[in-house]
Protein backbone atom coordinates (compact mmCIF):
# COMPACT_ATOMS: atom_id res chain seq x y z
CA UNK A 1 0.00 0.00 0.00
CA UNK A 2 2.99 2.64 0.56
CA UNK A 3 4.69 2.17 -2.98
CA UNK A 4 0.77 2.46 -4.33
CA UNK A 5 -0.43 5.22 -6.22
CA UNK A 6 -4.32 6.88 -5.47
CA UNK A 7 -6.28 9.46 -6.87
CA UNK A 8 -8.30 11.73 -4.91
CA UNK A 9 -10.99 14.33 -5.73
CA UNK A 10 -10.64 17.80 -4.54
CA UNK A 11 -12.17 21.00 -4.29
CA UNK A 12 -11.03 23.95 -7.02
CA UNK A 13 -12.81 26.36 -5.11
CA UNK A 14 -11.34 25.70 -1.53
CA UNK A 15 -9.08 22.68 -1.37
CA UNK A 16 -11.14 20.63 0.78
CA UNK A 17 -10.94 16.33 -0.22
CA UNK A 18 -14.13 14.35 -1.30
CA UNK A 19 -15.21 12.40 1.78
CA UNK A 20 -17.51 9.77 2.55
CA UNK A 21 -19.74 10.59 6.01
CA UNK A 22 -21.59 7.23 7.08
CA UNK A 23 -24.82 7.83 8.78
CA UNK A 24 -23.87 8.88 12.31
CA UNK A 25 -25.23 7.39 15.25
CA UNK A 26 -25.51 9.18 18.93
CA UNK A 27 -21.82 7.85 19.91
CA UNK A 28 -20.16 8.96 16.78
CA UNK A 29 -21.32 11.86 15.40
CA UNK A 30 -19.34 13.16 12.27
CA UNK A 31 -17.16 10.80 10.76
CA UNK A 32 -15.71 11.53 7.88
CA UNK A 33 -13.34 9.16 5.21
CA UNK A 34 -11.05 9.96 2.95
CA UNK A 35 -12.58 8.26 -0.77
CA UNK A 36 -9.65 7.24 -2.66
CA UNK A 37 -9.54 5.46 -5.80
CA UNK A 38 -7.48 3.35 -7.43
CA UNK A 39 -7.27 4.60 -11.17
CA UNK A 40 -7.62 8.43 -12.00
CA UNK A 41 -10.41 6.98 -14.62
CA UNK A 42 -11.99 5.59 -11.72
CA UNK A 43 -12.65 8.78 -10.00
CA UNK A 44 -13.68 10.85 -13.47
CA UNK A 45 -16.39 8.07 -13.61
CA UNK A 46 -17.27 8.65 -9.88
CA UNK A 47 -17.59 12.40 -10.91
CA UNK A 48 -19.32 12.18 -13.99
CA UNK A 49 -21.94 9.45 -12.25
CA UNK A 50 -22.79 11.17 -9.62
CA UNK A 51 -21.81 14.67 -9.83
CA UNK A 52 -22.14 15.77 -13.48
CA UNK A 53 -23.50 18.50 -12.66
CA UNK A 54 -20.60 20.10 -10.12
CA UNK A 55 -17.53 17.95 -12.02
CA UNK A 56 -15.96 21.33 -13.23
CA UNK A 57 -15.73 22.11 -9.27
CA UNK A 58 -13.25 19.11 -8.93
CA UNK A 59 -10.24 18.05 -10.04
CA UNK A 60 -8.11 14.44 -9.69
CA UNK A 61 -5.42 14.34 -7.98
CA UNK A 62 -2.63 11.15 -7.52
CA UNK A 63 -1.07 11.01 -3.95
CA UNK A 64 1.14 8.41 -3.32
CA UNK A 65 0.30 5.72 -0.53
CA UNK A 66 2.98 7.24 2.08
CA UNK A 67 1.22 10.39 1.81
CA UNK A 68 -2.54 9.41 2.76
CA UNK A 69 -1.76 8.42 6.43
CA UNK A 70 -0.50 12.12 6.50
CA UNK A 71 -3.47 13.71 5.33
CA UNK A 72 -5.69 11.71 7.19
CA UNK A 73 -4.09 12.62 10.32
CA UNK A 74 -3.72 16.74 9.25
CA UNK A 75 -7.57 17.01 7.85
CA UNK A 76 -8.72 15.27 10.90
CA UNK A 77 -10.57 12.25 9.11
CA UNK A 78 -11.40 9.24 10.51
CA UNK A 79 -9.58 6.79 8.13
CA UNK A 80 -10.28 6.35 4.39
CA UNK A 81 -13.04 4.70 1.85
CA UNK A 82 -11.56 2.69 -0.67
CA UNK A 83 -13.82 3.01 -3.64
CA UNK A 84 -13.86 -1.00 -5.34
CA UNK A 85 -17.08 0.56 -7.73
CA UNK A 86 -16.95 4.28 -8.85
CA UNK A 87 -20.58 3.52 -10.67
CA UNK A 88 -22.53 1.81 -7.66
CA UNK A 89 -20.61 2.77 -5.50
CA UNK A 90 -19.10 0.60 -3.30
CA UNK A 91 -16.73 1.39 -1.02
CA UNK A 92 -14.87 -0.41 1.66
CA UNK A 93 -13.93 2.00 4.96
CA UNK A 94 -10.75 1.37 6.73
CA UNK A 95 -9.76 3.36 10.00
CA UNK A 96 -6.64 4.63 10.11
Amino acid sequence: MLSQVYHVIRSRTDGKYLVARPQADDDRPELSYLLLFRADYEALSYLNTHGADMRSHFAVESVVGNQVAAIVHRWGFHGIGLVLDPLIPSVEFMSI
